[in-house]
């Protein structure tokens, strides 16, 4: 090549019939958009405030944002740019024009420039195909890891941010897809999405979950947002680890908690001969495993009538013996104070409540009631015994607090409330099936701590 000529490279680029020159991967990004999205908007993010999202942090704040260049400025749901204060862009997300998180980043831009577009150039800034794309690596993700199987049929398929699908979650019951949707992006594509999901060849029936709270922030009008059924669906018997299940898909979240799956298995490991506590059991999970794993006795507790049906229903159709597992609706805190007054205890006692913490705000009142809730089943463990306790509070969990409420000295702990001493002996979170984004860590949101209560 001569002295003076242009420092490029001229490449053919046969999926899109033209020729492209590539000064570097960003320019060839950028020049791919010029030519083939006119009209998309530029989110320019603030000196200073574009690193974290250059590493992959899916959720771009408002404040983060410089300006927005584009005429007629985007609507949510709209496709835009993202770029540094030089227009380099970082990636292209969707839009919203309400929530706090304006942007929610869909890829970035070293994963659609240079050579890896010309295999791919229709998943550039185009959410169907690359929804389809992200589901089929879903799906795969899952098949590695043996699920569905003969003894699990129940899982969760999409892990929003953890399958870099932020907003998105589906969980699957045998053949039928639970969608929750909290981003308005998912509403936009709704119907793409059921259609990717009944084209997987096992899903006959789909129940769309839209999570009207968070929806109300996305500034969505949520008059249109009922649950929306296809097919025929009310109560589905699942099968996990061997043990069936009867749920309900007007139940809790998507209707069961498939994070807890492995933690469950574990506890079926540590009950045989043993006495059983199972506090806030919902639907039974924790006692129906500790019964299969030949526990003495097992109670679970629970304040919602519904779900006890269907745990009582449950031990029914795992041919267990009601003499050996029954269910108790009361309150948490009432029980375990009723029970410490007669002076009960039990060799293992599960403390699963519901998320206190929803947000990092409350989380100083939050600790006071975890603090609470575990000194009293601190009290009814034996000595020697195990408590497994749980904080499904993402603003907990982040906080890196949990144990520290168990533990700390001075009576500002359960531990010291209670007068007794604690030794951790495990601690994990959600299974295996709900991945997390390393550039995402506020995607963690459950803690199982198992705890050697002296």
């Amino acid at each position: 090549m001569a002295n003076n000529a242009p420092n490029y490279v001229k490449l053919k680029c046969i999926c899109l019939d033209i020729s492209v020159c590539i000064y570097s991967p960003s320019a060839f990004y950028a020049d791919l958009v010029s030519m083939l999205f006119v009209g998309v908007a530029k989110v320019i993010l603030k000196k200073g405030k574009t690193q974290l999202f250059r590493d992959g942090s899916p959720m771009v704040y408002s404040g983060a944002v410089d300006s927005i260049i584009g005429r007629p400025p985007p609507k949510t749901g709209d496709v835009v740019l993202v770029a540094d204060g030089a227009q380099k862009p970082i990636g292209w997300g969707l839009y919203n024009s309400s929530s706090m998180f304006c942007v929610r980043l869909m890829q970035l831009e070293e994963e659609v420039s240079g050579y890896v577009i010309c295999r791919d150039p229709s998943c550039a800034l185009n959410v169907e195909k690359l929804l389809e794309t992200r589901i089929d690596a879903a799906v795969n993700l899952r098949k590695n890891l043996g699920l569905p199987s003969a003894t699990t049929n129940a899982y969760r398929l999409v892990n929003s941010e953890g399958d870099r699908l932020s907003g998105l979650i589906i969980d699957v019951f045998g053949d039928i897809a639970v969608i929750a949707s909290s981003a308005a992006w998912v509403e936009k594509y709704k119907e793409h999405i059921k259609k990717c999901i009944s084209g997987l060849g096992v899903i006959n029936s789909v129940v769309w979950r839209p999570s009207t709270d968070i929806l109300k922030e996305e500034g969505l009008d949520l008059t249109d947002l009922d649950q929306e059924v296809s097919g025929s669906t009310d109560r589905v018997k699942v099968v996990e680890n061997g043990i069936s299940y009867m749920i309900s898909l007007d139940g809790q979240k998507t209707g069961f908690y498939a994070d807890q799956r492995e933690n469950r298995r574990f506890i079926s490991t540590i009950c045989d001969g043993q006495k059983v506590l199972d506090m806030c059991c919902y639907t039974g999970g924790f006692a129906l495993n500790a019964a299969c794993g030949h526990a003495l006795d097992v109670t679970g507790v629970d304040s919602s009538s519904p779900a006890l049906e269907l745990a009582n229903q449950n031990i029914a159709l795992n041919n267990l013996d009601p003499e050996r597992i029954s269910f108790v609706k009361q309150d948490a805190t009432s029980f375990m104070k009723n029970a410490a007054s007669r002076n009960e205890a039990w060799d293992i006692v599960i403390l699963d409540p519901p998320k206190l913490a929803p947000r990092r705000k409350v989380l100083h009142s939050a600790s006071g009631m975890y603090r609470n809730l575990n000194s009293l089943a601190m009290r009814l463990t034996k000595p020697g015994g195990f408590l497994m306790t749980c904080s499904c509070s993402g603003a907990m969990t982040q906080s890196g607090q949990f144990l520290p409420v168990l533990q700390a000295s001075l009576l500002l702990g359960a531990a010291s409330m209670a007068g007794r001493k604690i030794t951790l002996v495990r601690q994990t979170g959600a299974a295996c099936d709900h991945p997390i984004d390393p550039s995402y860590p506020e995607g963690a949101y459950l803690t199982n701590i198992l705890l050697r209560v002296a």
